[in-house]
């Protein structure tokens, strides 16, 4: 059986919803593969949050995936995290940076990268991409090669 740790959200009959930005909602367990490279992956086609400037909500499809080191992120605490933007304003890049930099100040991974896929608005969608490789590790170079090939052959978009 594997122990809880510090994990209050898994389990949890009594769960609320954050109205806005918090990060201290993430938490983390032990990776119990540290010794051995693989990914996981996320895929959120639910997150809203709200334009800055006008007010207005924006949709998308949040991708997260990464390669864990010592400690992973427990997905219920990812999905509140991710609620708590609903009412939170910011702009897409902005959302996506942020999403990463929270996820790495949590787990320390050796690989990351965050892709959203915005809905339209305004006749335009925006599609910010982020990545991250651990500091003199091959997730370095590896997350530089990612990030300057990212879009070179894009996938098909089947949801707008």
């Amino acid at each position: 059986m594997r122990e809880k740790e510090n994990m209050t959200h898994l389990g949890s009959q009594n769960t609320t919803y954050e109205s806005d930005y918090n990060p201290g909602l993430l938490e983390s367990f032990e990776n119990r593969y540290p010794g051995r490279d693989y990914f996981v992956k996320f895929n959120c086609p639910e997150f809203t949050s709200l334009c800055p400037i006008t007010g207005q909500p924006d949709f998308a499809n949040i991708v997260i995936s990464y390669v864990p080191d010592r400690r992973m992120v427990e997905s219920k605490s990812l999905k509140l995290y991710l609620f708590s933007y609903r009412n939170h304003g910011d702009f897409h890049e902005d959302c996506v940076n942020r999403i990463m930099d929270d996820l790495i100040a949590l787990m320390e991974p050796r690989y990351i990268e965050v892709w959203g896929r915005f809905m339209p608005r305004g006749g335009i969608s925006i599609d910010p991409f982020c990545n991250y490789g651990k500091p003199g590790t091959e997730w370095e170079q590896a997350a530089k090669k990612r990030l300057m090939e990212h879009d070179m052959h894009p996938e098909v978009i089947d949801n707008r």
